[in-house]
């Protein structure tokens, strides 16, 4: 069947011709994204996924960001999701400056697009084998103001992905400037070590996930200690477990990082949590 998206209101083919050469998107990475999951019609954690998006759009200085609020998000997610006859789906808002100019915008203006992928799953569901990881050391992430944001600017991650493929791994983990662990390719890291639970600090550099702080909630609310912490790469060798977490895919468990090898029983029994919300 073929899928629609919303382009900047209107909702069009996915497979139409909408963007030219001087999209600033296509140019300079000049924008940002959301991932998101919408389940039996509703789209999951709306309030978390707006609060980001406003914050991310003031912080590069795009017009328009008090009306992507979560009224917004949830309304333009059911209005596709009916369209293309879905459920259960994927979906990526792309938020663009729609402007003119060099590396100097003529002005800030708005611009999005809103993708939807359907999906069969009504519920977030553990992956059946564990991943493989690595870390991957050829391109560390600078830690600065934008590193929480999920940018347009996605190179390091095209590059982490890259290394993933040609070293047949199922992920990587990314480190940041000073070589401490950040993220991995597309998700955050969360890390069982001496029953307490411990992730990269947002000023680690790490994108500020929408998952990662529902399971840090979820966390705290089953007394399971968590903290946000500088963590050196090292503690992978000692680690009791080790799972990832995005707002597509829920929580993903590691298996294995070189011939250690890992447990899941914490990231079982907090996807069964998070599908209870």
């Amino acid at each position: 069947m073929p899928l629609y998206i919303n382009f900047n209101g209107e909702i069009v083919p996915a497979d139409s011709k909408l963007l030219t050469t001087a999209n600033r998107s296509y140019r300079y990475g000049d924008g940002l994204f959301e991932s998101m999951r919408m389940m039996k019609g509703k789209l999951k954690f709306a309030d978390l996924h707006a609060d980001r998006l406003q914050r991310g759009m003031k912080a590069l200085k795009i017009d328009g960001y008090s009306q992507t609020d979560a009224w917004f998000l949830k309304n333009k997610a059911e209005e596709l999701a009916t369209r293309n006859k879905a459920k259960h789906a994927r979906l990526r808002l792309t938020v663009y400056r729609d402007a003119d100019g060099l590396y100097t915008p003529t002005q800030n203006k708005m611009g999005y697009s809103l993708e939807l992928q359907p999906m069969d799953e009504p519920r977030y569901f553990l992956n059946d084998k564990g991943l493989i990881m690595d870390v991957f050391t050829e391109l560390p992430k600078p830690s600065n103001y934008l590193s929480g944001i999920k940018t347009c600017n996605s190179l390091i991650y095209v590059m982490a992905g890259i290394y993933k493929e040609q070293n047949r791994l199922d992920d990587v983990f990314l480190l940041n400037q000073n070589g401490y662990l950040c993220e991995a390719s597309s998700s955050n890291i969360f890390i069982w070590y001496n029953n307490h639970l411990y992730t990269p600090a947002l000023s680690e550099g790490c994108v500020e996930g929408v998952m990662r702080q529902v399971v840090i909630n979820l966390a705290k609310a089953n007394n399971i200690g968590v903290t946000e912490a500088q963590i050196n790469p090292e503690i992978l060798y000692e680690a009791d477990e080790v799972f990832l977490t995005n707002a597509a895919r829920g929580i993903q468990s590691v298996m294995g990082f070189g011939v250690k090898r890992y447990f899941n029983r914490l990231s079982k029994g907090l996807l069964d949590e998070l599908n209870k919300l």
